[in-house]
């Protein structure tokens, strides 16, 4: 008899989910790397590892595509950037903000593609269009470094609101410039006063659309959400408005999408989060937006590494070698000279050092790689354009990421105080100190040195331990704005452990769910109130009135406050109730 050979047919969904593990494999390793180094951005880490797959040829099936990255992965990182980001912060810098975004990227584009006529050889149109495809920035990776060292809160608005309105701008000035090529326009008729006014026209009624197409569909789902109170289903019509606002406007109506997603989520983000949503709803919101931008951006990066051409650097690398510098060079002659103007006419104006960092943190990313990639194999130059943009792309998120730091440090951009350094300095040490008291103790008992030795080193490093102690209380009595985000950060910690051991009762059967879930309730209120830098602690009294009082009082149970570092009685009931108002309000 034959041997019978059984065939294994693999589904679709089956082969998706067989192609996208090794990527987040991948990722979590290097989640693992960086978390252990320390201080090395994610997302760059992530393009040296894509990098590296691609050098060693390993097989990866998942290819990046123009609707993958527009149509899927593009939408929510939009969205999520637009909602996190402070309106009342970027209506304060809209001078400058519109002036790099708008006028800075025309200007721009339009130096790069003059140049680039005779710097690559292209005609025209096609130095346009890469120059439309390269200039557009992504700072994800600038502004975690922000986050990190403690960069000034006005440079973040700046590096980020630019980011997000010329993303939009990018899009519409290349879309214009591929049309144009397709019907094979003449430049000569194309740069007449009627054809720049055309143009000109072309591009507002895109920009200006999205934005009306972005500000109807958010105000739409931003009603909804005000008259509904339920933290699931606001999270799930958040997501919707961050693909349908997209969607509604490219492909429908014909107008900037990009622009249509940023504006829905200034929108929702802002008024949505502050008149639409309950504080757990907007909990629930915004950390799976984090969450999905994540992992967007975790996938992005890796596969831009993975499917960088490093066959077409080699091929055309005098042309990616040409086109680093001009980009640069052209982003500069934007920067300098309207920042200048801008500081004419507003207040505060834009110093320096910050502008340093906003020409050289332009990072490209994700658009100018969903651009390029989005060219018929049949256009004109196309290998060579996809290497110049992964290559301009690669440097910028490799090169000026990575240089982003010592950049700050250097230009004094840093915002971390003296105090902060004294503080970590000490921290670091007492740690280190805690390390070796440990590791005598263990020594001793284990026998591998004699206990008079032991002695020796428990009194040199425990004398220290308390002089670090006390130099610690010290600083932070004096420093109190230091003490604040000690306890702010603290808390963060504390709270989170709470609802893990909330869930962990409810796993096991200790509490019922209702219970859990009004004290996931409160405890997820008091981490809202402390990320927006207002603490739920005092040491003289109790800075939070928890539900259980009130529940433990309706159920005639006398409780005893007493005062936390004298344990005496506290005051009168009467004194007590003031201090609970003054403190901190009950959760409804």
């Amino acid at each position: 008899m034959d041997p019978v050979v059984l065939a294994v047919e693999t589904s679709p969904i089956e082969s998706l989910l067989l192609e996208l593990l090794p990527v987040f494999i991948i990722a979590a390793g290097v989640g693992i790397f960086v978390a252990k180094i320390g201080r090395f951005p994610y997302t760059i880490a992530l393009l040296l590892a894509g990098f590296a797959v691609s050098v060693l040829g390993a097989d990866i099936d998942i290819n990046l595509t123009h609707d993958l990255i527009l149509l899927v992965l593009l939408p929510p990182l939009l969205f999520e950037g637009a909602a996190t980001t402070d309106l009342d912060r970027l209506r304060r810098n809209v001078g400058p903000v519109l002036a790099m975004a708008v006028v800075g990227l025309v200007v721009s584009v339009a130096l790069l593609g003059y140049i680039g006529q005779y710097a690559f050889g292209f005609p025209l149109l096609i130095a346009l269009l890469f120059a439309a495809m390269a200039l557009p920035t992504d700072p994800v990776s600038v502004l975690a470094l922000f986050e990190e060292l403690g960069a000034p809160e006005r440079l973040s608005v700046l590096v980020e609101g630019e980011s997000l309105v010329n993303d939009g701008v990018g899009v519409v000035i290349f879309s214009t410039f591929f049309v144009l090529i397709q019907e094979g326009a003449d430049p000569a008729e194309l740069f007449t006063f009627g054809g720049l006014t055309e143009l000109g026209l072309q591009m507002v009624v895109s920009s200006v659309g999205g934005l009306l197409v972005g500000f109807a569909a958010g105000y739409a789902v931003y009603t909804v959400m005000a008259n509904l109170d339920e933290n699931m289903t606001e999270t799930v019509l958040a997501f919707i408005l961050a693909y349908g606002s997209f969607l509604l406007a490219e492909h429908y109506l014909g107008v900037s999408g990009v622009i249509a997603t940023v504006v829905s989520g200034l929108l929702i983000g802002n008024r949505g989060a502050e008149k639409a949503m309950t504080p757990q709803t907007k909990i629930t919101v915004f950390n799976s937006l984090e969450t999905g931008a994540f992992i967007v951006n975790t996938f992005i990066f890796l596969m831009i590494g993975v499917e960088t051409p490093i066959g077409d650097f080699l091929r055309y690398g005098e042309h990616v070698l040409i086109a680093i510098p001009l980009v640069l060079a052209a982003r500069a002659a934007a920067v300098y000279p309207l920042t200048a103007l801008v500081n004419r006419v507003t207040e505060p104006e834009v110093p320096m050092g910050y502008q340093h960092v906003m020409l050289w943190g332009g990072l490209h990313g994700s658009i100018p790689i969903a651009l390029v990639l989005g060219l018929p194999n049949d256009f004109p130059l196309r290998q060579q354009l996809l290497a110049m943009v992964f290559g301009v792309a690669a440097f910028s998120l490799v090169v000026q990421g990575l240089s982003m730091g010592s950049l700050l440090n250097r230009l004094g951009v840093v915002t971390r105080s003296d105090a902060e350094e004294l503080y970590e300095l000490l921290v670091g040490r007492a740690r280190a100190v805690d390390a070796a008291l440990e590791a005598a103790e263990e020594l001793d008992a284990s026998g591998d040195i004699p206990t008079e030795v032991y002695q020796d080193f428990k009194g040199e490093y425990t004398r220290e331990k308390e002089d670090l102690n006390d130099a610690i209380a010290e600083l932070l009595r004096e420093h109190g704005e230091l003490r604040h985000e000690q306890v702010l950060q603290g808390e963060r910690r504390v709270l989170t452990e709470e609802k893990s051991a909330i869930m962990d009762a409810t796993r096991e059967g200790i509490i019922a769910d209702d219970i859990a879930e009004r004290l996931l309730e409160e405890t997820n209120l008091k981490l809202d109130r402390v990320r927006g830098g207002e603490t739920t602690v005092q040491a003289d009294r109790e800075g939070y009135e928890e539900f259980w009082r009130s529940r433990a009082d309706e159920f005639g149970l006398e409780i005893d406050e007493t005062e936390g570092e004298t344990g005496t009685e506290s005051e009168t009931e009467t004194e007590g109730e003031t201090e609970s108002d003054e403190g901190a309000a009950s959760p409804s």
